[in-house]
């Protein structure tokens, strides 16, 4: 698969995903309106972007300068090849 490079593209599919997010969210908030439920979810949405930071910044600069990840299966084979 050839990688993304142009910047409307790219811009493009960050908001995209932004959008979805909020739906996905709005749409489970409305099926369970419930206080618990918005609490779990912003834990589990903080969780998330705490995990993302740490397997593509955290690891790469101050775990291993030299290995740059291209997803999150790319993450989980250093995970593993580690061991």
């Amino acid at each position: 698969m050839k990688n993304l490079t142009d910047p409307f593209w790219i811009k493009l599919k960050g908001i995209l995903f932004f959008v979805v997010g909020v739906l996905a969210a709005g749409l489970l908030l409305i099926e369970h309106p419930d206080f618990r439920t918005a609490i779990y979810l912003g834990i589990a949405i903080w969780c998330f972007c705490r995990f993302y930071y740490f397997a593509f910044y955290v690891i790469s600069h101050y775990v291993d300068p030299q290995f740059r990840f291209s997803g999150l299966w790319a993450f989980l084979r250093y995970l593993i090849a580690k061991k």
